[in-house]
């Protein structure tokens, strides 16, 4: 038993140093830093957005009233293309102004025309009768007046004188008939101006009729060309609430907006009139430009995200774009010429301790204290870059200016143009080979210790080179 427990414990040993050898006898892993140079060049500031193209001016043509699309128009230089048929508006049609766009089925409203027509001559013909009966009462009001004002006496003059009696009037009409006859009169006159009204109302009933029957006629209300055709000979439009859209032109291909969703953050650096490109993805090779033309103040939110819509000029005289493309928008805030220029990964790196100089830690303390007050004061904030020195890195700190999606520029530092500064760095662990277990392992080699060749790292002025 107890030889067997030896075995047991001096396998295990055997087993526990040779997965101990394998563990330490890999080398230290080599570092190799990703670096790039400092540079001196243009930076341009800009604020990225995404938007859509689309036309200046797009009309939306409706109808007004509903029907069976009958006829689709034809295009004004449309030849049949040989089919001896003509070419119907459809997808992409240039039209004039007034050009005939579709024809809606005017049974309906023909008839209500008619109806509307005939009323009004029915009302002209009333509006005749009660002008002759108007002409009739006034002639019996006029004998009445006249027969009001005739005074007779009872007794003829020689009967006066016989009998020496005093004259007594007769009147020439009955008080009955004489308001008869004025109340004839007026109502005459009443009918007249009746029949005037309903003639009126009549008219308008035929103009509305008349305007109805119009609206089975659709024209275009611009010069363009076709976008969008949303309807079919044979499909029947409905108009209740809001007017059907029928056909979608674009007044003039020749002027295109983009319509760009600029975040809450960016919107306030904007301004009208700044310049603008933008790329497409149908032509990536092509940059255009525009001028900011309006920025509109209706925002939108959108889980919790805020954006504003900026509306942006675009000549497209060659009518290269097409309405509804996505543009990849870039708004030039600023333009800065020769400024000393670090890459923005350069800025974000971060070093283990390992890597860094032994007297990293001091210089950082140094750097936020009286050197850094002592020398220029530029307007920016601070930040770290990492200089390589060998196996090692080394902090400058510096001020930083305006910034683009790949660049900083550097406005103070102990920094110039040629420095590598470092932007990452990658591992590659190479395994020993191993040919005994029982042998002693390799220990690692110890990397040696920099010497310093930069002093403090206060702000000092940058040393520009042309």
């Amino acid at each position: 038993m107890g030889r067997i427990i030896a075995v047991l414990v001096f396998g295990g040993l055997i087993a526990a140093g040779y997965y101990g050898y394998r563990s330490y006898a890999k080398s230290a892993p080599d570092v190799h830093f990703r670096t790039a140079q400092v540079e001196m060049g243009d930076l341009i500031v800009s604020v990225s957005a995404t938007g859509t193209l689309e036309p200046e001016d797009l009309v939306d043509v409706g109808a007004q009233l509903v029907g069976r699309v009958t006829e689709l128009g034809v295009e004004a230089d449309a030849s049949g293309a040989g089919t001896g048929q003509p070419k119907r508006i459809d997808y992409g049609s240039v039209v004039e102004k007034d050009q005939l766009l579709a024809r809606i089925d005017d049974s309906i409203y023909r008839a209500q025309f008619n109806q509307a027509k005939a009323a009004v001559l029915n009302a002209e013909a009333n509006l005749l009768q009660t002008q002759a009966r108007l002409m009739q009462t006034e002639a019996e009001w006029d004998r009445a007046k006249k027969l009001r004002s005739l005074k007779l006496t009872g007794l003829s003059p020689s009967a006066l004188r016989s009998t020496k009696r005093e004259p007594f009037e007769i009147k020439g009409i009955a008080d009955a008939d004489y308001v008869l006859a004025q109340s004839n009169f007026e109502s005459a006159k009443a009918s007249v101006e009746v029949a005037k009204a309903i003639i009126e109302q009549n008219r308008a009933t035929l103009e509305l009729a008349e305007t109805n029957l119009g609206y089975t006629v659709i024209r275009s209300p611009v010069s363009g060309t076709i976008i969008d055709r949303r309807v079919n000979i044979g499909q029947t439009v409905i108009s209740s609430l809001s007017a059907p859209s029928l056909f979608l032109i674009a007044k003039d291909l020749r002027r295109m907006q983009v319509w760009a969703s600029v975040n809450e953050a960016d919107i306030g650096v904007l301004k009208i009139g700044m310049p603008v490109t933008f790329t497409v993805d149908a032509f990536p090779e092509d940059l255009f430009h525009g001028t900011v033309a309006q920025i509109r103040l209706n925002a939108t939110m959108t889980q919790n995200v805020v954006t504003y819509t900026v509306v942006i000029a675009n000549d497209n005289a060659d009518l290269k774009l097409l309405p509804y493309l996505t543009a990849n928008v870039k708004f030039l805030v600023k333009q800065l010429p020769q400024v000393l220029l670090v890459p923005n990964a350069a800025l974000r790196y971060q070093p283990v301790p390992e890597r860094m100089v032994p007297d990293a830690l001091d210089q950082a303390g140094t750097a936020s204290g009286s050197d850094a007050a002592s020398g220029p004061a530029p307007n920016g904030k601070p930040g770290t870059v990492w200089i390589r020195e060998g196996d090692f890195v080394r902090p400058v700190t510096v001020m930083m200016g305006e910034s683009d999606d790949t660049s900083t520029e550097i406005l103070a530092g102990e920094i110039e143009v040629g420095d590598e500064v470092v932007l990452g760095e990658t591992k590659e662990a190479v395994a020993q080979d191993v040919t005994n277990p029982f042998a002693p392992p390799r220990m690692p080699r110890r990397t040696p210790t920099p010497r310093s060749t930069r002093s403090g790292a206060g702000f000092q002025p940058v040393r520009k080179v042309a």
